[in-house]
């Protein structure tokens, strides 16, 4: 592994761009635009709180499913994964697995956050690791790596993390009233109280959801009072987006006063589980849709994956810990009756659609364009490849659909979806990709050879479509 190290050119300048025309679009009109950055992961204490990372380690590798995956892939123990071992063991475990992600996006990932903010332009392995670690660890204790430093570097103009509604959003609050220039905007995810998994869990949420909003909740109307009240109060601290994630679409038209009757029961503690949380998730979702329409919010609806699919490991560190996978339910008609009953009542707000199984892109990219309107482009989006689609094939396969379909020149364009302030570098890295497809294609005569009508579209999609269609 010698030779790791004699590159001076780690993804350099030309990285992923494959002509002249797509460097002119790329350095032209991508580079610079700022990014918003609609949906992702990040906790807004660390935002708020503005403290140094303690290694490398804790903002690079804690809580990074993806790099985990590869890591258990390579047969390293757990304890330097999610374990026991020491920051320095974790990282020098992870260098170990770095020169074998050839081909996995991980690796080009990797060199990407160690360029960009850390000045690092080395191939990882555990030949420089002690070196790199040492470096990372230096920066990390400066002013310029502080968490709303490395969000300035990286151009952020807005963000929108993923919060529960029972959230006091004080960190949020704290932002707004601060100097700090990049808006950090709250995003509703209601799943934990529309969707029973485990009936215990649930009405540990319900009870927390009480407590916020100082109410009894016996029944759908009393629990969708509370939620509306949320909404209320997310809205006011400057929320624009709802969020949902389903492992199955749910059928919204199953609900019935009978299971209306039953599910109070089982609010109330009378029985011990609820016979069909399908109905339960179908009601109550299209009754938020309705209000998320009135506040004028974007709903986003995650579909397409299968969760938590080893028991023994989801018993012993938890959720989202790198166990999930692309689901194979067909779900599509479903969405489509929602989103027509919303749509004949002038109740359908603007939306986007993240499919994780690629089989369906076609199908989802065909359903959002039956419900536009007037004056809004591409009110109902097929939005950017997802979790485990979020590669360069993936990315591809996306943008294709999409431009075969419907109109790539209105999408709103990449988003992190990320637990890791470092995951920005993904824009640069769609961006490079995007006008690399849009370059290679005005090369070849396919596309007009007029930089700046196409350096508009690439612009558009970076940015001021994304702009726009959140109202910011």
């Amino acid at each position: 592994m010698t030779h790791l190290h004699n590159n001076k050119e780690v993804f350099g300048k030309s990285f992923l761009l494959g002509s002249a025309k797509a460097e002119n679009l790329y350095f032209g009109y991508a580079k610079d635009m700022p990014i918003i950055d609609y949906h992702n992961h990040l906790e807004p204490d660390v935002i708020s709180n503005n403290q140094n990372f303690r290694s490398p380690t804790a903002i690079w590798l804690d809580g990074d499913h993806y790099k985990w995956r590869a890591m258990r892939n390579f047969g390293i123990d757990e304890q330097f994964i999610s374990g026991s071992a020491s920051d320095p063991e974790k990282f020098k475990k992870w260098t170990e697995v770095v020169p074998y992600t050839l081909r996995n996006p991980l690796f080009h990932w990797t060199h990407l956050e160690l360029k960009n903010p850390f000045g690092i332009n080395e191939y990882l392995s555990t030949k420089n690791a002690d070196s790199v670690y040492s470096r990372m660890n230096e920066s990390l204790q400066t002013e310029d790596f502080l968490p709303q430093s490395i969000i300035r570097n990286f151009k952020v103009e807005t963000l929108c993390t993923t919060d529960d509604p029972a959230d006091d959003l004080s960190y949020h609050k704290a932002l707004k009233d601060s100097n700090f220039a990049t808006g950090v905007l709250p995003a509703f995810r209601p799943d934990s109280y529309i969707n029973i998994v485990d009936p215990q869990h649930y009405l540990k949420a319900i009870r927390k959801l009480e407590n916020v909003t100082d109410t009894t909740i016996h029944s759908t109307s009393d629990l969708l009072a509370a939620l509306h009240s949320r909404i209320q109060y997310f809205a006011d601290a400057g929320a624009k987006v709802a969020d949902h994630g389903f492992e199955y679409f749910p059928d919204t038209a199953l609900w019935t006063q009978n299971l209306e009757t039953e599910f109070s029961d089982f609010l109330k503690g009378n029985k011990p589980v609820f016979s069909n949380p399908e109905a339960l998730c179908g009601y109550l979702l299209k009754e938020l849709c309705r209000m998320y329409n009135e506040k004028g919010w974007v709903q986003q609806f995650h579909v397409g994956a299968t969760r938590n699919n080893n028991s023994d490991m989801l018993r012993k560190i938890g959720a989202n810990s790198g166990y999930d996978a692309i689901g194979e339910q067909y779900f599509a008609q479903k969405m489509s009756v929602l989103l027509d009953d919303l749509n004949a009542k002038d109740q359908l707000t603007k939306t986007i659609i993240y499919n994780l199984n690629p089989t369906f892109n076609e199908v989802l990219a065909s359903l959002a364009g039956n419900f536009n309107e007037s004056g809004i482009k591409s009110k109902v989006q097929f939005g950017a490849a997802w979790w485990f689609l979020d590669q360069l094939d993936g990315m591809k396969k996306q943008m294709n659909t999409l431009s075969g379909i419907g109109l790539i020149s209105t999408f709103v364009g990449m988003l992190t979806d990320s637990r890791s302030l470092l995951s920005f570098s993904r824009h640069n890295y769609f961006r490079r990709l995007l006008c690399d497809m849009f370059g290679s294609e005005m090369e070849k005569g396919l596309l007009p050879d007029d930089e700046e009508w196409i350096g508009k579209i690439i612009q558009d999609i970076c940015y001021y479509n994304t702009k726009n269609y959140f109202g910011l």
